[in-house]
């Protein structure tokens, strides 16, 4: 009896967790003390399963908005060629705790070296937590805010960009960017300080942002933002792309030896 009564008690507070998150009346777990078991049973599995129903249709969505390229994940990820600052754990870092610290990452290192890779594989995992992420080449979103201050629009993408918890900014730095752009770009870092987290992917070492973004001390009020709640992590060694290209080729050349070895 002491066993049942738990559980009961134990099921009513699962009843009354979903229903606010379902945003129903609490007048449902007061309906329990009618209940018989089976129907208060029956009561917890419907409202589970329009629980989990809604949780994976707001992932869904998440998703979509997130606009990742293609899907990547962390696992099976070879750290070899990466260097965690002390400040960071591998665990922290897949478990995307920095979000929640509003902390940024910087993945500095060669071009193919997994930076783009880890941004997606931890974005989509923030999808994943019910957490609203959005991915951008650096390119990509100076163009776009420059094309909203044209139509007047800006402040409505601002204001959707404000609302992110992660914003991924890929391939900074590949690409020069002038006045406008620049200025644009620096007021999405300065909203997004302290307030969300990012994620940057760059080849490019510090001290040459200022010839990229056309004024040092532009660049230097980024720099300042970004590394002040930041997490540098270098990425080292050859190119990942074109370290598997040259797999296949040798394997190729490898199969076309045999082949003429065998006529």
């Amino acid at each position: 009896m002491m066993m049942t009564s738990t559980i009961r008690i134990q099921r009513r507070e699962e009843i009354s967790d979903m229903c606010r998150k379902l945003f129903l009346s609490q007048q449902l777990v007061a309906l329990c003390q009618q209940a018989t078991p089976r129907q208060e049973e029956f009561l917890h599995d419907v409202l589970s399963m329009e629980v989990e129903s809604r949780e994976r249709s707001k992932r869904s969505r998440l998703l979509n908005r997130a606009r990742f390229p293609m899907p990547k994940s962390m696992e099976g990820y070879d750290y070899s060629h990466v260097r965690l600052p002390p400040s960071i754990t591998r665990g922290e870092l897949e478990g995307c705790e920095f979000i929640g610290r509003k902390t940024n990452l910087v993945c500095y290192g060669p071009v193919g070296t997994g930076k783009t890779h880890m941004a997606i594989a931890l974005g989509m995992k923030a999808c994943e937590m019910g957490l609203a992420a959005r991915f951008y080449t650096v390119t990509e979103l100076v163009l776009k805010l420059a094309e909203a201050r044209k139509n007047g629009v800006l402040e409505r993408l601002v204001s959707d960009i404000r609302r992110l918890d992660l914003l991924i900014l890929d391939e900074w730095g590949y690409v020069p960017v002038d006045k406008e752009g620049s200025q644009l770009l620096f007021r999405i870092i300065s909203d997004s300080y302290e307030s969300k987290s990012l994620i940057l992917t760059t080849n490019l070492e510090f001290s040459k942002w200022g010839g990229i973004f056309t004024d040092q001390q532009m660049a230097a009020a980024m720099i300042d933002r970004l590394i002040h709640h930041g997490h540098l992590l270098v990425f080292e060694g050859p190119s990942y792309r074109m370290e598997h290209a040259l797999m296949r080729k040798t394997a190729s050349e490898r199969s076309k030896g045999g082949d003429e070895h065998g006529r």
